[in-house]
C-alpha cells in the first residue's frame, strides 16, 4: 500500500491505512506542483488535467528523484545526485526554492517555475476531472496482471510504473477488468470497483532508471486490445487495511 503526498513525486509506503466511506487514502495527492499558467486557484479549486502539473507524463526525470514529505511538519526532502535538499513548505521561501530546484533539475521548458499548491480536501488525482466521486477514488493494481503482461513482453515490469495505492495478488490475471461493480472485502472494509484504469505515457518511465524504455499503452493495446491496467475503487465501508491482509473477491 502506498500514498503519494505530492502529485508526481515519490510514494510513501504504508503498513496500515484507515479508510472512510466515500474518501480516498488519507494524505494522498493533496499537494502538487502546478505548472506555469496552469489555471489552478487554491481559493476556488477546480479539477484540472494532469498535464497542468509537474508529472511523469511529461517529465521522466521525476523518477530519478527521491522525495519525502511530512504533511505534519510540511518538510519536503528531495534527493538529487546524492545530495538531500530540505524545504519548509509552510513558508513562501521554501515553496519557491523547492519549485526552483525542480525547474532547474528537470530543465522544465515553461517560462516560470511551477507553484506548490494545495486546497484541502481537494485531491490532485488523475480522474478528479471526471467527478467528485472519482476525485476520491483509490487505485488498485492486480500484480498477477502485471506478471502476465511481463510474460507477454518478455521483460520484467515494475509495479511502481502504475503508481497504485493498493497492490493485490492471488487473482487471475486481468479478472479485475471485467468486474466493474464488484466488491473487494478486507475485514470490515468494502471497496467497490468503479472503473478500469486507462494508462498513459507516464507508465513508459522506468521507476528505477528514469528512462522511457517501454511503451506500456501501446503494448496493452497490441496484446490485449485496450490500454487498461488496474481499477479505481470507492470505499463503501471504512475500516483499517493492513499490508498482507487477506480478502474476498468478487462480491456483487
Amino acid at each position: 500500500m502506498k500514498r503519494y503526498p505530492i502529485k508526481g513525486l515519490s510514494p510513501e509506503p504504508l503498513k496500515t491505512v484507515n479508510l472512510s466511506a466515500g474518501e480516498g487514502v488519507p494524505g494522498d495527492r493533496l499537494f502538487g506542483f502546478a505548472r506555469y499558467n496552469s489555471g489552478f486557484d487554491p481559493t476556488d479549486p477546480k479539477p484540472l488535467p494532469k498535464d497542468r502539473f509537474v508529472v511523469l507524463l511529461k517529465e521522466a526525470g521525476l523518477a530519478g528523484l527521491r522525495t519525502r514529505f511530512d504533511a505534519t511538519t510540511q518538510q519536503l526532502e528531495i534527493d538529487v545526485d546524492g545530495r538531500t535538499h530540505c524545504f519548509r513548505m509552510s513558508e513562501p521561501q521554501g515553496k519557491t526554492d523547492a519549485a526552483r530546484l525542480l525547474y532547474d533539475t528537470l530543465e522544465l521548458q515553461d517560462p516560470e517555475p511551477p507553484r506548490f499548491v494545495s486546497s484541502h480536501p481537494h485531491r490532485f488525482t488523475d480522474v478528479s476531472v471526471v467527478s467528485p466521486k472519482m476525485m476520491n477514488a483509490i487505485s488498485v493494481l492486480n500484480l498477477s496482471s502485471i506478471d502476465a503482461l511481463s510474460r507477454k513482453l518478455r521483460t520484467d515490469i515494475h509495479p511502481d510504473r502504475f503508481r497504485a495505492n493498493i497492490e493485490i495478488d492471488g487473482l487471475p490475471p486481468f479478472s479485475e477488468l471485467s468486474s466493474v461493480g464488484s466488491t473487494f472485502v478486507f475485514g470490515d472494509v468494502r471497496l467497490r470497483i468503479l472503473s478500469r484504469t486507462k494508462r498513459c505515457a507516464a507508465t513508459e518511465v522506468n521507476p528505477e532508471t528514469a528512462l522511457r524504455d517501454l511503451n506500456i499503452p501501446f503494448s496493452l493495446r497490441t496484446h490485449l486490445g485496450h490500454m487498461d491496467m488496474g481499477v479505481y475503487v470507492e470505499v463503501l465501508d471504512g475500516g483499517t487495511l493492513f499490508a498482507g491482509q487477506k480478502g474476498k473477491y468478487p462480491q456483487e
